[in-house]
């Protein structure tokens, strides 16, 4: 299947009608009970960063690479927000949190804690994870970004 995209960029939520995922339309519910503004782009899952550049020109925003990430044990998760184009170094992520190896966490995990497929991982999906099992990693470059 190929990747496809709406180039329109909407303002606030979409109607509730067929396609659109339960997990998608609540995340809209949390934004709109808190009072939060967006604007947002349809699209199927992205699962490289590439497919996301695309979406970025449509909002005229960059948008972060979010990786789910575990330790050797599974015991610890993650959710590192990083620059799109910045590469990833499992090694010096390590020593910067004091963990064992990390890794990418397995997709069971990602929907049991987040409730989000691979490719859909986000900070929305925080509000899911209600015994508070995975912290949340900003990259210092998308902490100081407008």
């Amino acid at each position: 299947m190929d990747w496809s995209m709406d180039q329109t960029r909407y303002t606030g939520r979409p109607q509730t009608g067929p396609g659109r995922d339960p997990g998608e339309m609540a995340c809209y519910d949390f934004l709109d009970g808190l009072g939060v503004s967006y604007d947002r782009v349809d699209h199927d899952p992205a699962f490289h960063i590439e497919t996301c550049h695309q979406v970025e020109a449509v909002l005229g925003a960059p948008i972060a690479k979010n990786l789910f990430l575990c330790n050797r044990q599974k015991t610890s998760f993650y959710l590192l927000c990083m620059p799109p184009d910045k590469p990833f170094h499992t090694k010096d992520l390590s020593a910067q949190i004091n963990s064992s190896r990390l890794s990418f966490a397995p997709e069971d995990s990602l929907w049991e804690l987040l409730h989000c497929h691979p490719g859909s991982a986000t900070v929305l999906g925080l509000a899911n994870d209600t015994e508070h099992r995975v912290q949340l990693l900003l990259d210092r470059e998308v902490y100081d970004a407008p």
